[in-house]
């Protein structure tokens, strides 16, 4: 495939990523890094993604700074943060398919229950929340996709639709600040040959976020849970298939 039509495809599929994550909370990492793995490997593609993935929640968080519930973001989100930079630093030692495939079992149970209505009987409140935060992000950390496990623990915490996606925002920042400049010392070399294709992903998904920002008011509060819901359960269909093998 051409520079030209790859470039193409970043561009559509990273707008697309950044309305997702505007909506949901999540979505830029776990749609580009597979997509960016495909030319430059894994390890690469997800110090690559982490450019247009902080812009992105940047903008994100900008526009709903109003909206973060402080009370969660310091609870939550701090074990949350926490969570996910250890399970980060063992995902080397611990990289096995398994892990990828009970992780999309459980992105599945969480995005079922959500249609179902089940997560609305499950409230985390107090040392629940926090016990929450640090799990899920742990778990996200040592799979490398922190943000549909913890949007989908944050169904279990009540929030409304502009303050659940506001909230999950801040909570990426505190990783994606963590973990940027490791990223650029370890794998700089690596990044600039392909700069042109982080500035494309980063162009995609800033139109997108910006898309997003606008849908996501027009998205009834009613619906919003059920919305979450089924992007976790497709999240986990998705890393279900790659786990097993169905696609790479």
């Amino acid at each position: 495939m051409s520079n030209v039509v790859f470039g193409a495809i970043v561009v559509v599929i990273s707008a697309l990523a950044g309305g997702v994550a505007s909506i949901s909370g999540f979505g830029i990492g776990s749609v580009l890094t597979p997509l960016f793995a495909a030319r430059v490997g894994t390890k690469v593609a997800v110090a690559a993604v982490s450019i247009p993935h902080l812009v992105g929640s940047s903008i994100r968080f900008w526009r709903l700074r109003h909206h973060v519930n402080q009370r969660v973001l310091w609870s939550f989100g701090i074990t949350s943060a926490a969570g996910g930079l250890l399970g980060a630093l063992l995902q080397s030692r611990l990289n096995v398919p398994i892990l990828t495939v009970v992780f999309a079992a459980l992105l599945i149970f969480v995005g079922v229950s959500g249609l179902l209505g089940f997560s609305e009987r499950i409230r985390f409140t107090g040392v629940a929340a926090w016990i929450a935060g640090a799990v899920s992000g742990f778990l996200g950390g040592l799979v490398g996709n922190q943000g549909g496990i913890r949007s989908g623990a944050l169904l279990g915490v009540d929030l409304p639709r502009d303050a659940f996606v506001g909230t999950a925002t801040a909570i990426g920042l505190f990783v994606d600040g963590a973990r940027l400049p490791v990223y650029l010392v370890t794998t700089h070399e690596q990044l600039a040959p392909i700069i042109w294709l982080i500035a494309l992903a980063t162009i995609g998904v800033v139109a997108g976020t910006l898309g997003g920002t606008q849908l996501l008011r027009r998205i009834p509060e009613r619906a919003f849970n059920a919305l979450v819901s089924l992007l976790v359960l497709g999240l986990g269909v998705y890393m279900l298939g790659r786990g097993v093998g169905w696609w790479r």
